[in-house]
């Protein structure tokens, strides 16, 4: 068994489809609004890579356990990018920090 990376295209819509319990249509409409960007075959058939299907997954549970429409949707995914960027640039500043100390000590 191969390992694949998280990010590589690999799936076919219609195995998305069943991989994630909705309709072709359902995941065209989610690609149309921009929730999903699936990558493109030299034939021009969608790809989807692991981090593509979890995120059609947070997309159905998002509106379908929890009511939330697609712009709802989209506005919690760029937030939930902003705080991951934010955390990223928090943990530099204090890896920066922690440096200058021990060179302030040594």
């Amino acid at each position: 068994m191969t390992n694949l990376a998280h990010d590589e295209p690999v799936f076919q819509i219609s195995v998305v489809a069943r991989m994630v319990g909705i309709h072709q249509q359902t995941i065209r409409a989610y690609e149309r609004v921009g929730l999903l960007v699936p990558a493109r075959s030299l034939g021009n058939t969608r790809l989807f890579s692991t981090s593509d299907v979890e995120r059609l997954r947070q997309v159905v549970r998002l509106v379908n356990d929890l009511g939330i429409n697609l712009a709802g949707v989209e506005v919690i995914f760029r937030l939930s990018q902003q705080i991951a960027e934010l955390q990223a640039e928090l943990a530099a500043a204090r890896a920066e920090r922690d440096e200058a100390r021990a060179a302030g000590s040594g």
